[in-house]
């Protein structure tokens, strides 16, 4: 029961305080409803509000439009900044060529005027082509005069050949030392062997004497007294120093000694090593084989192969015999040659003492 008591008393609570308050109010006040206004089935807010969308889509399409609107303005404003250029790239090079055209101009007329002032020829058709006649008949007369030049030549030519062959060979084979040589065998000069070096001895003489077959022997120290002159017809000694003693047909105030030798393009060996290089020149006296030096000389392969060497000889003095002694070669381990030795001066007496006598 004293539950039910407060549940009444909790029940009639708010009805008391809506009495109350409804006391409280004026006099002649509207009675507002308390029932609740049933607004939202009149309004559909849905129903009447556009979807949001249509709205976006009209949006996107206002904007598409602007895009290509400003696109299109874009491409008309480059075409025009293109235009614009071309006519002033246009203008500018139409302005340099009448610039190029004008000094052009100008310098004809400077160069030009000169010559305004100088007669002028004027030549009719007719004169233009005398004149090309005239010159060319000219031509042709200077032709026919060469062709009958270089006929004449070639007679002279065709009948001084065997002439001028005759005197190539007069003249190469012409001694063109032009002294008298008495160091030759045929005049009396012979080779003291006693005073002159051994000759070169070899196994292979094949191969020493340019490996031809008909000179596999040593030739002897009197080859050198010869005028025969080739390639292998030489007296070799052993090693780069030695010395000859040539006994002269007489007593020779001696002034010069030649020495001969093939030059290296002859040469089947393709050097001239073997040739002589510094040599020393000797007058001896028979009886008390006194040595008189004569002087110190270099045989130089690269001139010519036949060269001359003035003796100290002064005062001058005859000697009855001469010593050519070698003091090197041009590189030969082996061997030096000697090709031909001559001897100049002028004789004093006949013969000497056991020497042969000969004609001179």
């Amino acid at each position: 029961m004293g539950r039910k008591l407060s549940a009444e008393a909790s029940a009639s609570e708010p009805q008391l305080a809506d009495s109350l308050w409804r006391g409280n109010q004026p006099t002649g006040s509207p009675v507002v409803s308390e029932e609740p206004l049933d607004l939202l089935p009149t309004l559909d807010l849905r129903q009447e509000m556009p979807p949001p969308r249509v709205f976006k889509s009209f949006l996107s399409l206002l904007f598409q439009g602007l895009s290509v609107l400003l696109s299109l303005a874009g491409d008309v404003l480059v075409s025009m900044y293109r235009e614009v250029c071309s006519i002033r790239f246009l203008f500018t090079a139409v302005s340099l060529l009448s610039l190029f055209l004008s000094a052009f101009w100008l310098g004809l007329l400077y160069l030009v005027s000169p010559l305004e002032n100088e007669p002028k020829e004027m030549l009719t058709l007719s004169e233009y082509h005398e004149r090309v006649r005239s010159q060319g008949q000219q031509l042709q007369q200077l032709q026919a005069e060469l062709d009958k030049l270089h006929k004449e030549v070639s007679t002279v030519r065709a009948a001084n050949s065997e002439r001028v062959a005759k005197l190539v060979f007069q003249r190469l084979n012409e001694d063109f030392v032009r002294k008298p040589d008495y160091a030759l065998s045929s005049v009396g000069a012979s080779i003291d062997l006693q005073k002159t070096s051994h000759d070169y001895a070899d196994r292979n003489t094949a191969y020493f004497w340019n490996r031809f077959s008909f000179w596999n022997y040593a030739r002897p120290p009197t080859v050198i007294l010869e005028p025969h002159v080739f390639p292998g017809n030489c007296w070799a000694f052993e090693g780069d120093q030695g010395q000859v003693v040539i006994q002269l047909p007489g007593r020779v105030q001696l002034s010069d000694i030649t020495l001969q030798h093939p030059p290296p393009s002859v040469e089947h060996t393709g050097g001239a090593n073997s040739a002589p290089r510094d040599f020393a020149v000797f007058g001896l006296q028979v009886y008390d084989e006194t040595e008189v030096s004569l002087g110190k000389f270099t045989f130089d392969v690269e001139k010519s192969e036949i060269q001359t060497f003035h003796l100290q000889n002064d005062p001058p003095a005859a000697f009855p015999k001469v010593k050519i002694q070698i003091l090197s070669n041009w590189g030969h381990p082996r061997f030096t040659c000697l090709y031909r030795v001559r001897a100049h001066g002028v004789r004093t007496s006949e013969g000497a003492e056991g020497s042969a006598q000969g004609p001179h």
